[in-house]
């Protein structure tokens, strides 16, 4: 339910009750601002005052009423105050009239009309159904945004309804609007009957919309999305791509960088145990056995009766050794 837009109450004859308007309608549209073509920035309405050739700030407007060309009396906010009906808290019900007789030229503005309190509600039920089925409706008035205005009251589908009016001298009246039938044949008027009668129907409003508002927005979200701002952000994707392309292209960055990854000699475990391998070997040659018999003192290959006592099995522990360690083995040999 839309907001509310005036509280107070409903009165015919003796009876009272709260009620609550709401606004019915409301005119939709596409709204422009004034810009700098050269720019694009907001321009500002000036106030120009033709006799001075000068703009004039708003504190310096009043209200002038022309009663003759160019000649004109000055009314003060204050003194249209004095007289403005002031916004009552009662719709005055002062007669009832057939639906029928109301042209519906008439009809201003729609409101929704509800029960103001729980307590209410009985009365506000009692009011619609004897609208409903009467085919009455009710004629008063409300004061309403500092003016009064004649209102109709009837029954709409599921509750109360209330149409502001225009007053009679408000409407237009064409005295030359003449309709002359005498010229109508019956044929035609039998073959304009029949089809009307196949192309009637129930009122469906939601049917028709207004197609140059609803183009006019489609065709200024397109021009929207194809700035250049917005056309970068239009690429966004969905949370859940963008976590998956996300961790797939970290994956690919990631086998790449091991690819690249060079062992840095310091730290390198294998070529590390080998130099541990070739210190123990010099300090064993240094501690050699007399008549030319190397000691198998701290060498992992030929100690416990190692492989050491053939070559074959010295060549076959030589798998994945350093060509220098090789030699070496073959000038002690």
């Amino acid at each position: 339910m839309a907001s509310t837009v005036w509280k107070g109450h409903l009165t015919f004859g003796l009876v009272s009750l709260p009620v609550k308007l709401h606004s019915a309608a409301r005119r939709e549209s596409v709204g422009f601002h004034m810009l700098h073509a050269a720019d694009q920035s907001r321009v500002k309405q000036v106030l120009h005052c033709a006799h001075e050739d000068k703009a004039v700030p708003r504190a310096e407007i009043v209200n002038g009423y022309e009663y003759e060309k160019d000649k004109y009396i000055v009314i003060s906010q204050d003194e249209i105050d004095g007289v403005a009906p002031k916004t009552t808290k009662a719709v005055d019900i002062s007669e009832f009239v057939k639906a029928a007789d109301i042209n519906p030229v008439f009809l201003e503005s729609s409101y929704y009309v509800a029960p103001g309190a729980a307590a209410s509600e009985n009365a506000y039920a009692l009011l619609y159904k004897a609208l409903k089925e009467t085919g009455y409706v009710g004629v008063g008035k409300i004061g309403l945004h500092n003016r009064e205005h004649i209102v109709i009251v009837r029954a709409g589908e599921h509750g109360i309804v209330m149409h502001t009016t225009f007053f009679n001298d408000e409407i237009r009246q064409v005295e030359e609007f003449r309709t002359d039938t005498t010229a109508v044949k019956d044929q035609e008027l039998a073959m304009a009957i029949r089809l009307m009668q196949e192309l009637a129907g129930p009122f469906q409003p939601e049917k028709y919309t207004d197609k140059f508002r609803e183009g006019l927005q489609q065709m200024i979200q397109a021009k929207i999305g194809s700035t250049p701002q917005n056309a970068a952000r239009a690429q966004v994707i969905d949370i859940t791509t963008a976590l998956e392309q996300s961790l797939s292209a970290k994956g690919s960055h990631a086998a790449k960088t091991v690819s690249h990854i060079r062992v840095s000699p310091r730290h390198n475990p294998l070529r590390n145990s080998r130099n541990k391998t070739r210190g123990i070997r010099r300090r064993g040659a240094r501690n050699s056995a007399p008549g030319g018999q190397h000691s198998t003192i701290g060498d992992p290959i030929l100690a416990n009766g190692g492989p050491g006592s053939n070559p074959q099995a010295i060549a076959a522990s030589s798998v994945g050794t350093p060509k220098r360690e090789l030699s070496s083995r073959k000038n002690r040999a």
